[in-house]
């Protein structure tokens, strides 16, 4: 079996899009997540070239080395986090990204400051802030229910972070019908 890596995989569209990009050169993969797909043998040269064009042209990157891997899978497991999981944050983030990261924390913080110029932190609040906007523009939970669902300590903790990020409140927000909500490969 061979892997091969891809940057700005954020969601289940993306990883249609990289299965049929996949197809289309006649490369049939075992699995796609987010960030990696599983082949049952290496490609060849022309292929990665021929895929990686192909991947560009979509905003997706192919990924060699150790350390860009290793950020990715970061972000793709904040992202889960935040976006993709119905529970409550209410985890240690350090510790949960130690556990399923199989690194001290010290070292991906560090190395995730290096490659992508902004702390682990400041990158989780950047996605709960996505995740804000998106509940408040879906209008089905009070702000409330988000800051409980987002392991805020309080409406005003929310709010006050919601408009340091966004230079406007939540409820500004929700009233602006302009949407300003961003692609998570762009947070």
């Amino acid at each position: 079996m061979a892997k091969i890596y891809i940057k700005n995989m954020v969601c289940d569209r993306c990883k249609l899009v990289v299965g049929n990009e996949l197809e289309k050169l006649a490369i049939h993969p075992i699995a796609v997540e987010l960030g990696e797909v599983t082949l049952e043998t290496e490609m060849t040269a022309a292929n990665k070239n021929e895929l990686a064009i192909r991947l560009n042209e979509l905003g997706f990157e192919l990924i060699d080395d150790k350390k860009t891997r290793l950020t990715e899978n970061i972000k793709k497991h904040i992202i889960d986090l935040v976006h993709h999981q119905d529970v409550n944050l209410k985890v240690n983030l350090s510790d949960y990204l130690s556990e399923k990261l199989n690194h001290d924390y010290n070292y991906i913080s560090n190395l995730f400051s290096e490659i992508e110029h902004i702390t682990i932190e400041k990158y989780f609040i950047a996605q709960k802030i996505e995740r804000v906007k998106e509940l408040i523009a879906y209008g089905e939970l009070s702000l409330s229910e988000i800051a409980y669902q987002l392991n805020y300590s309080s409406i005003g903790h929310l709010s006050n972070q919601f408009k340091k990020i966004t230079g406007q409140t939540p409820s500004q927000f929700k009233n602006n019908n302009e949407d300003k909500r961003k692609s998570l490969d762009q947070v």
